[in-house]
This record gives C-alpha cells, structure tokens and sequence, in this order.
C-alpha cells in the first residue's frame, strides 16, 4: 500500500474508532436514539470513504502491477470477490 493511502487510511480508522467509542457512551448513558443513529450513519460513511481510498490506491498500484506482470486471472478474481463481497 501506498503510504499516503495507509497514512490518510489510518486517520478515518483512528477518526472512526473514536466516533465507535462515543458511540458506546451514548448508548450506555441512554441517550435519544436519533442522535445515536446519526452518529453511527458518520461512522458508516467514514468506513465507505476509507474503502475507496484503498480501492483506488489498489487500482492504481496494486492491479496494474498484476495485470503487467501477466497475472490478469488472479487481478480479476480478486477484483470479482471484492465485488461480491460489496453486494452482500
């Protein structure tokens, strides 16, 4: 991985697992459930803006690499799991 993706990629996950803890304490100290929610809709938002990043970084670096390196079979499966997994 790139550095400055798993640099910027680091940020949201230290962003994110700070929203997860404040989170955490709003439902244990009960808090409205509305508020909670559109805490957990940034979190969620957050996760899906650092799965571009990486993807990105991976199109750019990481499947252009495979492709030249004659490995189009293995880029694509991988590409097709990734996929799948996204429509789950």
């Amino acid at each position: 991985m790139d550095a400055r993706v798993r640099g910027q990629a680091l940020r949201r996950l230290n962003y994110v697992s700070g929203h997860v803890t404040g989170i955490k304490k709003m439902v244990e100290a009960d808090r409205y459930c509305v508020d909670i929610l559109k805490q957990s809709y940034a979190v969620r938002k957050a996760l899906e803006k650092m799965e571009a990043l990486i993807l990105e970084g991976h199109l750019r670096s990481c499947v252009v690499e495979g492709i030249r390196a004659d490995n189009e079979s293995q880029v694509i499966d991988e590409l097709m799991e990734l996929y799948r997994q996204s429509n789950k």
